[in-house]
């Protein structure tokens, strides 16, 4: 598949690579606004093609009074809202079957969680949909096996098919990211590099997942110049006191800066 399967992406002749960001959930009408603006100030001036991203749910929580949506129907109405008002292709989660065909009435590219992209009735789901399907590589998957998801999606009669890596299980509460992975999957689909996801601490004993945002840049950059497709990176106003995934989560004050840094090392990277 190309960009140009994407509904409302612009800058797609632009040569940079692709961006999904927003925050992890969508909490309010207005916080999602103010953080698609921002995002788009700066991905338009640096011709960047850009997809808002929002769970309209979070189903994998690890404790039962974790912070889960503020309601299906509301979050994914605010997800239209976004589209509509700054023109631009937005991208959320599912997690049953069920939502497929929900969530595609108001968005233009379903993700399959890692933990999930091995069920293949939640795969098959989101391809039959006819949206761009987002497959994110499982913390616990190889590379090489992500082919296996790819030709899923092919085989219910799509070619729109993306991988993202996310990291991989280190231990029990630390992520890594094989940069080795990125060529080996760009030969299956294009690839995305989940930034924010891949410096995830896991499992920490009070039951809040930990990060280290301090590395953001560090990772994003070696995605860039291992020629990774995409960029994903959840962004927030207030990090501290977002409701999911706040720990690992970048500063929208910093947003600015790291991309100007990526597109410079991705044009050096396409001179040599």
């Amino acid at each position: 598949m190309t960009l140009k399967d994407v509904p409302k992406l612009k800058h797609i002749d632009a040569d940079n690579f692709f961006l999904l960001a927003g925050p992890c959930a969508i909490e309010s009408e207005d916080m999602a606004l103010r953080i698609a603006e921002r995002i788009l100030t700066i991905t338009d001036k640096l011709e960047i093609p850009f997809i808002f991203k929002g769970s309209f749910k979070k189903a994998n929580r690890s404790r039962i009074d974790s912070f889960t949506g503020i309601g299906d129907e509301k979050a994914l109405k605010i997800l239209k809202k976004v589209s509509e008002v700054f023109d631009v292709p937005t991208v959320t989660d599912i997690h049953e079957v069920s939502d497929a065909v929900m969530a595609a009435e108001y968005v233009d590219v379903l993700q399959i969680p890692a933990f999930l992209v091995r069920q293949t009735d939640l795969v098959v789901a989101a391809a039959q949909t006819g949206k761009v399907v987002n497959l994110k590589k499982g913390q616990f998957m190889s590379p090489e096996s992500m082919k296996h998801a790819v030709q899923k999606v092919k085989d219910s009669g799509s070619d729109k098919a993306w991988i993202t890596d996310r990291g991989t299980m280190f231990g029990y509460q630390d992520m890594i990211v094989d940069f080795r992975g990125i060529p080996t999957m760009r030969e299956y689909a294009p690839t995305i590099l989940d930034v924010t996801h891949s410096l995830q601490q896991p499992n920490q004993t009070a039951g809040v997942t930990g990060g280290r945002p301090d590395m953001i840049e560090t990772i994003a950059r070696a995605g860039i110049v291992n020629q990774a497709d995409g960029l994903f990176i959840e962004t927030h106003f207030d990090p501290a006191n977002a409701k999911s995934d706040g720990a690992n989560m970048l500063h929208l004050d910093n947003l600015e800066k790291l991309l100007t840094n990526l597109v410079a090392i991705r044009k050096t990277i396409q001179s040599l």
